[in-house]
């Protein structure tokens, strides 16, 4: 009994002993801020999902601002009420459509799929049934801030209008009402051709601003500017007070509004100094009071926590997590690179005479290359082609590029051709010289198309024989962003930028390319210009 006792309390100690080890094999979870991988599985803090935030967006002042929080379902009209935080501001009530039941009037559809979420609200301008119809039946939807707007502040209030059947969504007047106090809501209880808010009830109602709205079965992205004259606490949003004599019933939608400070909807990473004197400085605006965390290429900077960054970390991808209210939100990434110049001069002096390169002094013909450090700090590459010709003729064959000119003493040439340049030195050295200039045979389209087609579904630099190799390719959205960069790549064919942004479709409109290219003779050109993507 004893042996059998003594059996039993071994195995729970070495039962114990293996649980204990399983605990200290297990990886910790993922700390997204301390440039650790904690969970031990390859990815360090935001390059780990465990640690995803989402790209960095306005808060909207207005509750629920795309209607999908719900206390009900609207099974029928009238029901704004089933929307959490919105008030049917007025006596002439608005709708609530909903994929979850009711999606709106027969012949006054909305148009699917809704920009944001699974709701939105509608809103009629006028009633109409026949010899019955009312003009001063106007509907509009109320809400009370999360906070105030603030007297002489500036706002941006973004929204999405939705219009239905041509005759339907005619053009007019949307309206945003304003009131200091949360009880102006409702308005003109009892009477449905009460009209307009401003329509005196006593309730201090103000039109902060308008916009023109008119379309068809379509959802179009509008916005307004506000600065209100005193604190506004509540807001009413439909129609304008004039009264319209429509044809046909009218209707419209809306979705997604976003109110919130004119500087959050360009809440972007600024920068001073210059990256080649290490005095980097960059900063996002106070607004929030909140913490931040700054991020080199999805790395934390351990113990960097205020609003700006002095960077002593070099290039790299740098970011802004913004934690509050439970969640996170990252700002786009602010693209540190050390700034590239390259010139490429071609100069032609006769013999006895001397081209000062920097304070360099050449006399003997060929190709030189040096830095030349500006006054930012920034190095500059010169690449220059010297000539040196005595008093017999002599022939030159050059080539340029589009936009680039050749020089041959005092005379400049940027077109192809045969020209010939009667050279006269300061110490009275005279030369002839035919010079025989041709372009480089190298095309970069101005337009692609990465449709899948298999024609023009690339954007790459394209050339003869001479275009030995793209060294470098980089394609900048219109903020400076850079969206592609490709290293080595061979010209043409199915090798650059195939119209992607970390692997979805890049918006359609103008970017910028930079190519370095390495030319057969050895040299290197540095070309760019504007490209259209169109998808």
């Amino acid at each position: 009994m004893k042996t059998t006792w003594h059996i039993l309390v071994s195995m729970v100690i070495i039962s114990s002993f293996f649980n204990e080890e399983k605990k200290l094999d297990s990886p910790m979870p993922e700390i997204c801020e301390n440039a650790i991988d904690d969970d031990m599985d390859g990815l360090i803090d935001l390059n780990d999902p465990d640690c995803a935030c989402a790209l960095y967006e306005p808060k909207s002042l207005i509750p629920n601002p795309s209607f999908e929080d719900l206390e009900c379902c609207p099974t029928d009209r009238s029901q704004l009420n089933c929307a959490t935080g919105w008030i049917q501001a007025s006596q002439a009530t608005t709708d609530l459509v909903h994929t979850c039941d009711w999606l709106g009037w027969a012949g006054l559809e909305p148009t699917l799929p809704f920009p944001d979420g699974n709701g939105a609200a509608g809103f009629r301008n006028g009633r109409f049934s026949g010899p019955d119809a009312q003009y001063h039946w106007k509907e509009y939807m109320g809400a009370c801030l999360l906070s105030p707007l603030k007297a002489r502040n500036v706002y941006r209030f973004q929204f999405y209008i939705g219009y239905t059947y041509e005759n339907n969504s005619p053009t007019t007047q949307l309206v945003f009402f304003g009131a200091t106090k949360c009880d102006s809501l409702p308005f003109g209880i009892g009477n449905p051709n009460h009209g307009c808010p401003t329509n005196g009830d006593g309730k201090g109602w103000v039109a902060l601003d308008s916009v023109e709205i008119g379309g068809v079965e379509s959802w179009e992205l509008k916005e307004v500017t506000l600065r209100p004259r005193e604190n506004i606490n509540a807001i009413a949003i439909g129609p304008s007070c004039q009264e319209f004599v429509w044809d046909y019933p009218n209707y419209y939608f809306l979705d997604k509004l976003v109110l919130a400070e004119e500087i959050e909807f360009e809440y972007r990473i600024g920068a001073s100094g210059s990256p080649c004197l290490d005095n980097v400085v960059l900063s996002v605006p106070p607004i929030f009071s909140t913490d931040y965390q700054w991020y080199k290429n999805g790395i934390a900077l351990v113990g960097e926590t205020s609003n700006e960054l002095k960077v002593t970390t070099g290039e790299g991808d740098y970011v802004v997590r913004i934690d509050g209210d439970g969640s996170c939100q990252v700002t786009p990434p602010f693209i540190l690179r050390t700034p590239e110049e390259y010139s490429f001069p071609y100069v032609t002096i006769c013999e006895g005479e001397s081209y000062f390169l920097g304070e360099e002094e050449l006399t003997i013909p060929g190709t030189y290359s040096r830095t030349i450090t500006a006054a930012n700090g920034c190095d500059s590459i010169v690449l220059l082609d010297l000539k040196v010709l005595g008093v017999r003729p002599d022939t030159i064959q050059g080539k340029i590029f589009n936009g680039e000119s050749y020089k041959v003493g005092n005379s400049s040439f940027d077109r192809p051709g045969e020209y010939t340049v009667n050279l006269q030195s300061s110490l009275g050295c005279d030369s002839i010289i035919v010079l025989q200039l041709d372009y480089f045979e190298v095309f970069a389209p101005n337009a692609f198309s990465p449709n899948g087609d298999g024609i023009n579904d690339y954007f790459t630099i394209q050339g003869g024989n001479e275009l030995d190799r793209i060294i470098d390719l980089k394609v900048f959205d219109r903020w400076g962003n850079l969206v592609y960069q490709g290293q080595n790549l061979n010209p043409g064919g199915n090798e650059g930028w195939n119209g992607r942004i970390r692997g979805q479709k890049a918006p359609s409109g103008i970017y910028i390319y930079i190519a370095m290219l390495g030319i057969s003779d050895g040299t290197e050109k540095k070309i760019s210009g504007e490209l259209i993507l169109i998808n």
